[in-house]
This record gives C-alpha cells, structure tokens and sequence, in this order.
C-alpha cells in the first residue's frame, strides 16, 4: 500500500482543505518522459526539496526536482502552518544529549530557520498571510510552571528579548479555553498559510530555472558516480541526489526508512466565527499545548478557526476526519458546540524516535533531510539550504552539526516500528485524556 495514493487522488490536493480552496494553484509541472542528466536530483516536491532547489537554481546549479505527485502535496500543503521557535526537541533536553558546544549551535540554527522562512517570504513576495506569534499554553499547573523555567533559561542563556511568560489570567484573556493555565509566548515565531506558502517556493524555484516534474515517482536508485534515478518512463543521471521525502520515503531507502516513520495528523476548519459567544483567540497568534499528542490552533484570515489535533498511525485515513477532529476541539472550545466544520483534511508526515530531524551523508553523493517530525515550515525548509550550502560547497557546518545528533531506529525496524509506536503513542493517549 502506497501512501502517496491510498488517501488522495492522483494529480489533485486535497479536495476538502480549507488551504486547497484559498489558494492560487499552479498549472500542472510535466512529468519526465526523457533521459535527463543534470548535477543535482532532488525526490521530493515540499519545503525540504523545493528549498534545496531554489538555493541551488540561484547558484546556477543544473538541478532537477521529481514530485510523485504534485508541489506541495505531502505534509508542506496540509500542515497546522506553524513556524516555531527552536528545535522539536525542548532545547534543555537536546543539551543533555549532545552538549553544551552543539546543542548551542543548533539553537542558533533553529533562530537562523525562523529567519530563512521570513526572508525567502519577503525576497519572493509569497502572499501567504505571514504572521508573528507563537504561544505553547500548559494544560496543567505543572506544565506551565515547566514551561515558565524553560523561558527562563532561554532568555539567560541566550540572551532573547522575544519571550514573553504568560500567567494564567492572561491565558484566559488571550484564549477562551478553561483548559489552559498559562504558558509562554515566542514573539520571533509565527505562522502562516502553508500551502501558499510552498506554492510560492516553487514559482519561486522555476523563475531561477529549477527544472520541476511532477509525477514522476522514482522507482529505483542506482547508486554511483553518477546517481541513476529510475522512473516508469526514464533515467535521470545527476552528480548527486537529495532525499527529501520525508513521510512519502517508501521502501525507496531502506537506511532512512528505518529511521523515519509516517503518521497521519488531521485539521480542520470551522465556518465563519461572527459570534461574539463563538470567540476562541484574542490575538492573532498560534497556539500548541503541551499534550503529547498536540492539539494546536489558531484564526485564519477569513475568520475561521483552523484546529489540528488527534493522530493516527495505519495506513489509512479515518472515515469521518471532522468528527474525530471534532473531539478534542469541543473540550478546549465548548462555545463551539453549534459551529460547523466547513473543512477536514489529513495529511502525512514523518517522525523519528527522538523528534530530531535525520540529516545523513548515506554516500558521498547522497544525502537525506526528513523526519520534521511536524516542526517542518522551519525546519525542513532550513534543511534545504544547509544541503544546498553543503553541495555547493559554500559551508556545510549547519548539515554536519544536524547530522551530529545521534538517531535511532525504531524498534524492529521499518517491519515492527508502526505496531509498537502505537502502543507507545496510545499510553501517551491515556495520559493526556486523564491527566496522568
């Protein structure tokens, strides 16, 4: 079963996405259909890949980007659009487990992956309704109170003035939720429509003469000097190869597949809230909370609330998307008990054990970004400078310093992960739903 085609049709996004509807789409990219030769291959069409190739076409680097389906279409397209602040892992526990001197570094290049967003957004006039503002809201005493120390530590260890601790009053009058009690908010962080947004990195990638194909599935990797990508249709031979497939690997690269797992997260998209009893958010800021299976939200332009929440771990989506969604929406916002969901969509993403992504060198000529672990709008697009800046041959202390950070497999392997990731994640589960 291919992920790429069991949940959506082919050469079309997602039909019931509030972003498939407000956006500007494409025309359709050709597929390969000739040998091709170029220097740099790149299989993946989203933030990851589409970065990569923007940074590479400016350098005039030859550079071809294959899409199985279309631009866009994976995790890139669907997500909650949320551009936060640091690593996936809490930056306290990334030091305990790489050190003082790298863990250091990697926060820098998380505030460097918050600056390469807003840049690229700016320097290429992508409409994607950028905004600042991110809050991580605790849902318990302990949990804010954890969140408070870990502002603490970031303002003294870094010297930040774009932190603020917000109590539980605050929280009240920001969110109009019971379930929170209070938490900090990252000024620098933002959010933003993610489908436009990597629409707008591809338009931004062709104008630079980025060769873009979409469905083109590559089939087989013949590794080498050159690399030989095979499709149904044709061969295409680069000096090197970038894998950015993150939850839509397949059994492609077996090395990264054992380290990256794809799971399906799910949003959905409220009618018009023009009732003063319907408000959830005082701001126009994003929220994620702090359970482990993250509820997150926030206000679109046109006044819905967009609210991510809920996971799954087969193949498959779920039959009903907005009433599972609906769930934990109605017990953070039970005012909304009388709106409709307008929207409810799903999409794929790809995890590692410890949430870090997986940078890799599998060969001299290959390399690997993935495993964003839903942290991607920064992170993966970051990731396609630091391989393009390592290709290049500019600076590749930013990939060697992501590639440092030890990873895992998961547990049996790419056979046994998914059974025993969701024994895990169901505890986890029950932990959020009782408060354990």
């Amino acid at each position: 079963m291919n992920l790429l085609y069991v949940n959506d049709e082919t050469n079309r996004y997602p039909q019931n996405s509030w972003y498939t509807a407000t956006s500007e789409l494409l025309d359709s990219f050709e597929p390969v259909n000739n040998d091709i030769s170029a220097d740099v291959a790149i299989i993946g069409g989203g933030y990851a890949g589409l970065s990569a190739g923007l940074f590479l076409a400016e350098a005039g680097v030859n550079t071809v980007l294959l899409e199985a389906q279309k631009v866009g279409f994976g995790a890139s397209g669907r997500n909650g659009g949320q551009l936060g602040a640091g690593q996936r892992m809490d930056q306290r526990d990334l030091i305990k487990l790489v050190g003082d001197n790298l863990g250091d570094q990697l926060w820098f290049l998380a505030e460097d992956a918050i600056d390469t967003v807003k840049n690229l957004i700016a320097k290429n006039e992508i409409n994607c309704f950028l905004r600042p503002g991110v809050a991580n809201l605790g849902n318990s005493n302990t949990e804010t109170s954890d969140l408070h120390y870990y502002a603490e530590f970031l303002e003294k260890r870094y010297n930040l003035g774009n932190i603020d601790t917000v109590s539980k009053e605050e929280s009240e009058a920001l969110c109009k939720s019971n379930e929170y009690k209070g938490g900090i908010l990252f000024k620098n962080a933002a959010h933003l429509h993610p489908l436009r947004y990597v629409l707008g990195l591809a338009r931004a990638g062709k104008k630079r003469g980025l060769r873009i194909f979409e469905q083109t599935p590559v089939q087989k990797i013949v590794k080498g000097n050159p690399v030989v990508l095979k499709t149904n249709r044709a061969s295409i031979k680069a000096k090197y190869v970038i894998y950015a497939c993150n939850g839509y690997l397949g059994n492609l690269e077996p090395k990264v597949a054992a380290r990256v797992m794809p799971i399906n997260n799910f949003i959905v998209a409220t009618e018009p809230l023009n009732k003063a009893k319907h408000q959830v958010l005082t701001k126009d800021i994003a929220v994620a909370d702090s359970k482990f299976v993250v509820n997150y939200f926030r206000m679109s332009h046109d006044n819905r609330l967009l609210f991510g929440g809920t996971e799954s771990y087969g193949y498959r989506f779920p039959k009903n998307i907005a009433a599972k969604v609906r769930i934990p929406l109605l017990k953070i916002f039970p005012q909304l008990n009388d709106v409709e969901i307008d929207y409810a969509w799903g999409g794929t993403l790809g995890i590692t054990m410890r949430r870090m992504p997986f940078f890799k060198r599998l060969s001299d000529n290959e390399f690997n970004i993935s495993g964003f672990s839903g942290h991607g709008v920064g992170s993966a697009t970051h990731a396609g400078k630091l391989v393009a800046q390592t290709i290049l041959n500019q600076d590749s202390t930013g990939f060697d310093a992501m590639a440092k950070v030890p990873s895992i497999p998961f547990p049996g392997g790419r056979f046994a992960r998914s059974p025993l990731l969701i024994m895990a994640m169901t505890w986890y589960s029950l932990r959020d739903k009782f408060g354990l």
